[in-house]
């Protein structure tokens, strides 16, 4: 029997701010997160690109040390944010502990910081500090820490997917996730991803040429989602979580429903692993609509992958264009931060509960002059007020894997 499911609460650190209020503030002053990259002291001399989507501010954790010491520094973000949203919902410990609540979370690389030290130990045989490298160092680094460290600290002992899919990571972590509550194999999830600061990360998109460098003296100015002048991506950090729920129990605890997931398309381009597929994108498109049965004409606004690539706006706009026409009003939300790689899709979505409760549409930001091959979308290029009953989030990564998740208002499932 299929179930219904909704969010519950959500959490995200991102570049433009820590929580609903920071968040909120930015989207509406236009505000972007993305400052000048800074030094490492080893890679930043070779790196083109000299901007990065940073978080720049304290956080307070307060973690015991019995759970820090196998957390490197993506293990922070996303145990932070998973605390968030446990605290949020009111879920009690029993049944955080009773094995009918599971973690689907992920990274695109694990800790990069931590693998860097180790790597740098053994391939400069630093023989006075090999002795240094133990298990725990494997455990921050590893690509699953996020979601193990979260069982860990929180004693959750259900199901676990740790998924890895770079930019596609939290939103497959999503609707995994949305799947596991909807065919009853748990009754609620924690989802998210997290992605932390490092230069290796810019430096094998730099390597690529799809960073942006255009814009060095001027990091507010980029990235530049479907504008002429878009130059590449920015790579950014952070971390964000959801809160999954079964409806019916959600409802009778009485639990704060933002927004119901009515819809979940994943599948694979199955060919190149690099450039984006008009007809692998299309076909997720659809199999999300598919999935929550309905039609193209009931989604009010799309939150855009949009990494300001050249053809990877274009590519997505023609996708769009191909199932929605001009319909739905389209934002790229990676303008006010950057590409914050595994975790873009878990905050791109919180950034939209927010704008659902809030009633309004933040505007792609640094769309000046639309790049004639996008224009036949329903540009967001100032804020828009109104209710936002159904939302489209889409997400597409190298491997050629596609995403969108489909999320209808709160308002509206418990109508």
């Amino acid at each position: 029997m299929k179930r219904r499911v909704v969010v519950t609460a959500c959490s995200a650190i991102t570049p433009i701010g820590y929580g609903k209020n920071d968040i909120i503030a930015a989207l509406k002053l236009g505000k972007s997160g993305v400052k000048p990259l800074r030094d490492d002291g080893l890679l930043t001399g070779h790196i083109h690109s000299r901007v990065f989507g940073t978080v720049d501010y304290p956080i307070e954790y307060g973690f015991k040390r019995q759970y820090t010491k196998t957390m490197g520094p993506v293990a922070f973000y996303a145990c932070r944010v998973a605390k968030d949203v446990l605290e949020q919902s009111g879920l009690d410990q029993e049944f955080i502990t009773s094995g009918r609540l599971g973690v689907a979370f992920g990274s695109t690389h694990g800790s990069p910081t931590v693998q860097r030290n180790i790597y740098k130990t053994f391939f400069n045989n630093l023989e006075e500090e090999f002795s240094s490298i133990g298990a725990v160092d494997y455990l921050r680094s590893m690509v699953h820490t996020t979601a193990v460290n979260i069982t860990r600290m929180f004693g959750i002992t259900g199901r676990v997917i740790a998924s890895s899919t770079a930019c596609t990571t939290s939103s497959q972590a999503i609707g995994f996730g949305y799947e596991m509550v909807k065919y009853g194999m748990q009754d609620a999830m924690i989802c998210g991803g997290a992605d932390e600061y490092d230069t290796t990360t810019v430096a094998v998109f730099d390597n690529l040429l799809a960073c942006s460098v255009d814009f060095n003296d001027r990091p507010e100015c980029t990235p530049r989602p479907f504008d002429t002048k878009r130059d590449g991506l920015v790579v950014g950090e952070g971390g964000g979580a959801v809160l999954l729920e079964e409806y019916e129990s959600a409802k009778r605890r009485g639990a704060n429903i933002l927004a119901e997931v009515i819809g979940f398309g994943c599948n694979n381009n199955g060919g190149d692993l690099i450039l984006p597929n008009l007809d692998g994108i299309t076909a997720t498109l659809r199999l999300a609509l598919k999935d929550a049965g309905i039609t193209p004409e009931q989604v009010d606004v799309i939150s855009a992958h949009a990494t300001a690539t050249k053809m990877g706006d274009v590519i997505e706009a023609q996708a769009i264009d191909a199932v929605y026409g001009d319909g739905p009003l389209v934002t790229g939300l990676k303008s006010y931060m950057g590409h914050t790689m595994g975790t873009c899709g878990v905050i791109e979505l919180t950034l939209m509960l927010y704008m659902m409760e809030q009633g309004f549409v933040a505007p792609t930001l640094n769309l000046e002059t639309v790049d004639p091959r996008c224009a036949m979308l329903n540009h967001a290029r100032e804020i828009r007020v109104g209710d936002i009953n159904i939302a489209a989030m889409q997400n597409f990564a190298f491997g050629g894997v596609n995403t969108c998740l489909l999320l209808q208002n709160g308002r509206q499932t418990t109508a």
